[in-house]
């Protein structure tokens, strides 16, 4: 499961010339579903999104408050079904689509990440989209500030093994070479 969270002012979606859900204060969330996904997946997402540290604490500390304690009437969560997260574009300029989870099944996990973030939040402060319509999403971000979470990559900045090691090595090998043109 993959979302893009962005810490918003306001967040809208309008279908048909109609908006159907708008927030104030809070997380736009755009969330894709993969095939992979089960509801290990789902948890984390859940966790994650309630438990982000994105704003500043009461005593003026960055990233300190989550949507659960930023402040006393906390804020809103706008969650929109977005597939095209998983898009592969590894040949050519088209997109294949292939990695995003079928509609039905889809949609049924898109609405159990929803019921689980009403449940351990605030069901009134979760908006959701149209699952499947073509939407206008308007987002005025906060910040800006824009995290990418991906439960099948749960820490997307560590360098593998090999990378490290070869990191180090060039780091020690600059150093060695400075050292020695003294």
């Amino acid at each position: 499961m993959r979302a893009v969270v962005q810490r918003v002012l306001r967040s809208s979606v309008t279908v048909a010339g109609a908006v159907h859900s708008e927030i104030g204060k809070g997380l736009s969330v755009l969330l894709g579903i993969t095939h992979k996904d089960t509801d290990d997946d789902v948890e984390w997402i859940v966790r994650k999104l309630l438990s982000l540290k994105l704003w500043p604490n009461e005593g003026g500390k960055e990233w300190a408050a989550n949507v659960t304690n930023v402040d006393k009437t906390g804020v809103e969560l706008l969650v929109v079904s977005q597939f095209t997260l998983y898009a592969k574009i590894s040949k050519g300029t088209k997109p294949d689509f292939h990695y995003a989870m079928a509609g039905d099944r889809a949609k049924e996990m898109y609405e159990t990440v929803l019921t689980k973030l009403r449940k351990e939040y605030k069901p009134e402060a979760v908006k959701d989209c149209v699952f499947g319509a073509m939407m206008e999403v308007a987002i005025v971000n906060d910040g800006p500030v824009t995290i990418v979470l991906d439960s099948h990559q749960r820490d997307p900045v560590v360098e593998s093994k090999g990378d490290q090691s070869a990191a180090v090595a060039a780091a020690g090998a600059g150093a060695e070479d400075a050292a020695s043109s003294k």
